[in-house]
């Protein structure tokens, strides 16, 4: 449940938050929902609607007099920029308050070329994507952007921790390179934490307890923990990859560490398997299309990077005991087959109990998981009553100076 501190308070922010929903409310409704004085609600409203975050709904039914005015948050009135970036390509989009999607863009990208490379290049697809948006010069301005990255991530700072496969990115500070570009706040995850994040807000949001698995170059997971995504004391939760498989190979891992579940059933590991049975993989989508297109060995190692994944996985289930499991990354387009495998391993090994009401499902936000994650992380921030409520005041403050 929400905290109603802001509410107690007066605080603009909770009454925004209350708009959120999408119903329009009258200002009778406002004050009936929050307790708060008809004199607070009057000024929060108006605070809110000078900002542009909330407009005019129509009107409600006359009881004799005017009809009375309906009050309805508008997430037009800022844009958000966000991009999940993985080790070979980024989706890069702009999103408005309400994480609805307005422009997205598929790049190219080697995340190896380091961090000035590849955050420039963000920086001009967003530059080019906002000339594309459908908006007056004059419109809606930047609230934040949003950043998943490959590697763990110091959520607090945004600086990336010791990433196996970014070299040149450990303790790069992203957030200050990209405020300095746009000067709004830049926050950055893990981009399975976004992920994660992503498939709760926009595919499940009713669920309060699951966890998000992305499947592709490596592995990795997210968790949702009581409806709130779950990061862990340093950032690390989730960290599935490096898990060693029971009973697994002796597959030398890029951590340095042997039989971690990303060198067992990652892309690249399902590829080399291939090739060394004489079939063209060159990449994780090469292995793919091997089992789309139906070719049994294919389809036989991706059931097995399934039971791989599940045998992992079923530790989690039965220490963390959700009611979904979702199965993303560029790996589950190989469709049942990488399904069943995570399904029999999970079934078999977790106890009835924790699998009882137990989905395994393949994700439904697909790849924009993780720019749906990413909007959704700034829009909590940008929205919070701590972030809200200090720029409004600064506002006002402002206004009162010029007035006097």
């Amino acid at each position: 449940m929400e905290s109603t501190q802001g509410i107690e308070s007066g605080s603009p922010a909770a009454v925004l938050r209350m708009l959120m929903d999408g119903r329009p409310r009258t200002r009778a409704e406002v004050v009936a929902a929050t307790g708060l004085s008809r004199s607070t609600v009057r000024a929060r409203l108006d605070l809110l609607l000078a900002a542009g975050l909330v407009t005019g709904g129509g009107t409600g039914e006359s009881t004799g007099g005017r009809p009375a005015s309906r009050f309805v948050f508008n997430p037009g009135a800022r844009l958000v920029l966000v991009a999940e970036v993985g080790a070979t390509h980024a989706t890069v989009a702009v999103t408005d308050l309400g994480c609805r999607l307005i422009a997205v863009e598929q790049v190219g990208l080697d995340v190896a070329d380091g961090p000035e490379v590849i955050l420039q290049l963000l920086v001009t697809t967003w530059r080019e994507l906002l000339r594309d948006v459908d908006h007056p010069e004059t419109g809606p301005e930047i609230a934040g952007v949003g950043i998943g990255l490959p590697g763990p991530v110091e959520h607090s700072t945004g600086r990336p921790n010791n990433p196996p496969i970014m070299p040149g990115w450990d303790g790069f500070d992203v957030p200050a390179a990209i405020a300095a570009e746009f000067g709004v706040p830049v926050l950055v995850d893990n981009e399975v934490n976004l992920m994660a994040l992503g498939e709760h807000t926009a595919s499940h949001p009713d669920v309060r307890h699951m966890i998000v698995v992305k499947a592709a170059t490596g592995i990795g997971a997210g968790l949702i923990s009581n409806g709130v995504l779950h990061r862990g004391a340093a950032g690390a939760a989730g960290d599935l990859g490096h898990i060693r498989v029971p009973a697994g190979e002796e597959a030398l891992c890029r951590c340095g560490n042997t039989g971690c579940l990303e060198a067992v059933a990652g892309g690249p590991a399902l590829a080399a398997k291939l090739r060394e049975l004489g079939l063209p993989a060159h990449s994780t989508a090469d292995v793919v299309h091997m089992v789309r297109s139906g070719n049994l060995e294919a389809g036989r190692v991706v059931r097995q990077a399934g039971r791989d994944i599940g045998e992992v996985l079923a530790g989690g289930v039965s220490m963390f005991n959700p009611s979904l499991v979702v199965i993303g990354g560029l790996l589950a387009d190989a469709g049942e087959m990488l399904l069943a495998g995570v399904r029999e391993s999970i079934y078999r090994r977790s106890l009835p109990l924790a699998t009882e009401d137990l989905r395994i499902v393949a994700s439904t936000a697909g790849a924009t998981a993780g720019v749906l994650g990413a909007a959704a992380m700034v829009v909590q921030h940008v929205l919070s009553p701590e972030v809200l409520d200090a720029r409004l005041g600064a506002v006002v403050s402002a206004i009162s100076a010029g007035e006097a």
